[in-house]
């Protein structure tokens, strides 16, 4: 009778341990301060003009950069490559957008090399000086892109992470949490 009594008063304890606040999570919480994903743009694997709408369903990473960077661009990138790793199988519920900021020198054929080194779930996208302008400051994003007297781009290092309902969630400025942010993305998969 007392072990019915232990076994069911420990029982109510873990459930109400589960009922609790949810667990944080990795990356700034960012529900509802931010607008929804929405753009129009190419997309350099295969020339397509595609949309927001064309992603929905799955887990979406935003990111700003270009492929001349010398270090932040590649070892984000190489960081969500090794994110998507850790997924499995949930990899190819996520898509990763990695939006130039230099379209200039990033034609569709450099994009599309440079996003296949790093993983198959990596589009590069890429649109006119006002269709990126549009979206960088949708997602207050910093760029430019100076030519004169040496080529010089600068870009804000924010990763954005939608859910599949292109609502978004998470940012961070780091991820170099690359166990983190795969905790992160499992969570909105799942939802």
């Amino acid at each position: 009778m007392m072990r019915t009594r232990v076994a069911v008063t420990l029982a109510l304890l873990v459930t109400l341990a589960c009922c609790g606040p949810d667990k944080p999570w990795h990356a700034t919480d960012i529900s509802g301060a931010m607008p929804r994903l929405e753009f129009a743009m190419t997309r350099a694997g295969d020339g397509a003009a595609v949309t927001a709408g064309d992603y929905r369903g799955r887990v979406i990473i935003l990111y700003f950069g270009y492929t001349n960077c010398p270090d932040i661009c590649p070892t984000t990138l190489a960081n969500l490559s090794d994110m998507l790793r850790q997924l499995g199988r949930d990899a190819d519920k996520v898509r990763v957008l990695f939006v130039t900021v230099d379209p200039n020198r990033d034609t569709p054929p450099i994009l599309k090399k440079y996003v296949a080194a790093f993983a198959p779930q990596i589009d590069g996208l890429s649109g006119s000086d006002n269709t990126l302008a549009d979206l960088a400051r949708r997602y207050r994003i910093a760029y430019s892109v100076k030519t004169q007297p040496k080529y010089e781009v600068m870009h804000s290092s924010a990763v954005f992470f939608f859910d599949a309902a292109g609502r978004a969630r998470l940012v961070t400025l780091s991820t170099d949490d690359t166990a983190g942010m795969a905790e992160d993305v499992k969570r909105l998969v799942s939802e």
